[in-house]
């Protein structure tokens, strides 16, 4: 009938309870590297039906009175107001979750983007950069608490494996070549990073989760004549966990080359040293660099004629003196060196050659693809501080491949022990 869809009452789509929504209401900014309230407030949001809720809702309340008396919010500070959330997120929370986990020293998220795809639910992050946070609240809906040297393990819910990217410079070669230089001490004599391991062996202590996977820079087998990585193995062994580590090269995965030390372990409580675990073999490197390259970058990723000049007569110099410093001018066919913290700098282990012109540095798209990271994944912060943390990020296609071959020793005794409630 004519004019009948102008008199029928048209459904307005609620969005109030989307996420976007609600961040925009509460001021869900990381802004700090302590954060507590906020970090409760959003993982109480993202655990409050899967039983570790009670460790994130007395504080999460707290903070929304508070938010709420701060912004001059007309509802009473309820969670139904909020409750469910719609993740309208790049990476939201899996609905039906396979295991648990937690992510420690977390960065941007590279090594939960990994085990999240394979149908994990993270139920605590831990990170202390504020911009790295900045960046994961973006993508993951959930701000991390701060200082892990500050946060009680009896505090972090209980977990089926523990992820942790622990901090790389106290056992890479460029830092330890600049502590050096600057006199100071490295590794586990390292006041302010080297001790913490131990913040992750007390947290295994206490909470005994079924595996955990650990990621650094290769160094750490060599370093300090090897007894660095000798405490840390004795260490995890002296917690009842078998231990198996293995150097992998992100070529297989992406087009850098980039070896880090993986370390996998497995509570012997549960399994008894009897795991069937092994690394995943790779065998074929097939990625170029000109695959993850954007058709039309800004001009302004093109060096300088002063940079180029000065990265061209640096790499003479040391190549006069017999050393390996200097520029790498990328070919396109090919992979390229392995992306560090410092590329904001100058770029120049990484650069494009261009027609006609200087070479350039990658764009942050273009290092977010070098680590594997998808083209949804947001990027809210300055180059600068992108580029330092995809430097610092793990290449999250090799963690998933590894991840895979874990989670396969768990989800048969996850259906296991559910198999056994439902019975009981």
């Amino acid at each position: 009938m004519k004019g009948d869809m102008s008199t029928k009452k048209r459904k307005i789509k609620d969005t109030s309870k989307n996420y976007s929504a609600i961040r925009i209401k509460l001021k869900i900014e990381a802004e700090k590297n302590e954060d507590t309230g906020l970090a409760n407030l959003t993982h109480y949001f993202q655990n409050h039906e899967n039983g570790v809720s009670q460790y994130f809702k007395p504080q999460a309340k707290e903070y929304l009175v508070q938010q709420h008396e701060k912004l001059n919010i007309v509802e009473d500070p309820d969670f139904q107001y909020y409750l469910p959330i719609k993740w309208d997120i790049p990476f939201p929370p899996p609905e039906n979750p396979k295991f648990t986990f937690i992510d420690l020293f977390a960065g941007i998220g590279g090594i939960r983007l990994a085990f999240q795809n394979l149908g994990g639910k993270c139920v605590f992050t831990s990170e202390w950069n504020k911009y790295a946070k900045k960046t994961y609240e973006a993508n993951f809906g959930e701000v991390p608490f701060g200082d892990i040297t500050q946060i009680n393990e009896k505090e972090i819910p209980n977990h089926d494996i523990l992820l942790a990217g622990f901090p790389c410079q106290p056992f890479s070669i460029a830092g330890v070549s600049k502590k050096n230089a600057l006199g100071r001490l490295h590794g586990f004599l390292d006041e302010t990073q080297g001790t913490l391991f131990f913040d992750i062996a007390r947290i295994l202590k206490e909470k005994r989760p079924k595996a955990f996977l650990l990621e650094n820079v290769k160094n750490l087998v060599s370093h300090d004549k090897g007894r660095t990585f000798q405490v840390i193995t004795n260490t995890l062994k002296e917690l009842n966990y078998s231990i198996h580590f293995k150097v992998l090269d992100g070529k297989y995965f992406v087009p850098q080359h980039r070896e880090r030390i993986i370390i996998v372990g497995f509570n012997n409580d549960v399994y008894k040293g009897k795991e069937n675990f092994e690394f995943p073999q790779l065998t074929k490197a097939e990625y170029k660099i000109k695959d993850i390259l954007e058709p039309n970058p800004d001009n302004k990723y093109t060096l300088s004629n002063h940079l180029w000049q000065y990265l061209q007569e640096y790499a003479k110099k040391h190549k006069e003196k017999g050393n390996g410093f200097g520029f790498g001018l990328t070919d396109l066919n090919g992979i390229s060196r392995t992306m560090s913290a410092r590329y904001y700098k100058d770029g120049a282990e990484i650069l494009i050659p261009q027609k006609g012109k200087n070479p350039r540095r990658l764009t942050p798209r273009e290092a977010a693809r070098l680590q594997g990271f998808p083209d949804n994944f947001i990027i809210p912060v300055s180059d600068t501080q992108a580029y330092r943390q995809f430097g610092n990020s793990v290449t999250s296609p090799l963690i998933q491949s590894v991840a895979k071959n874990i989670i396969k020793q768990l989800v048969p005794l996850n259906e296991s022990r559910k198999t056994k409630v439902a019975v009981y």
